[in-house]
């Protein structure tokens, strides 16, 4: 009976710090994750991938709720922006990452709360 306990907290921590880890997971390891497997199923669209990962990698590692302006901003700039970056043989983290940055800098300029 205590090992099955003891068993139990340990498979419990586990999981617990698993996805503690996932929630802290930046935009670039999120990006590159997705895009692999994303282009390695049919039809093989880095342009597709792109976007969707993009997408989705934006809903984990932006508040959304926050502020839904600054949100859609930074989505629709990296997309339009970003996307054709990435390639089947190289997503191209780095430069993903760094693209999908100087849009954050331009939508919290252009979104930034105002005093009355």
């Amino acid at each position: 009976m205590e090992g099955k306990r003891v068993r139990s907290a340990v498979v419990f921590l586990f999981m617990l710090g698993f996805f503690i880890g996932q929630s802290q997971a930046n935009f670039k390891d999120c990006y590159k994750s997705c895009f692999i497997v994303c282009v390695a199923r049919p039809p093989h669209n880095p342009f597709k991938c792109a976007t969707r990962c993009l997408k989705s990698c934006f809903l984990t590692t932006l508040d959304a709720q926050s502020n839904p302006q600054h949100y859609f901003c930074n989505l629709g700039c990296a997309t339009s922006l970003c996307s054709n970056i990435s390639t089947i043989e190289n997503p191209n983290g780095e430069k993903v990452d760094a693209c999908v940055n100087s849009c954050d800098g331009a939508c919290l300029s252009s979104y930034a709360p105002t005093k009355n």
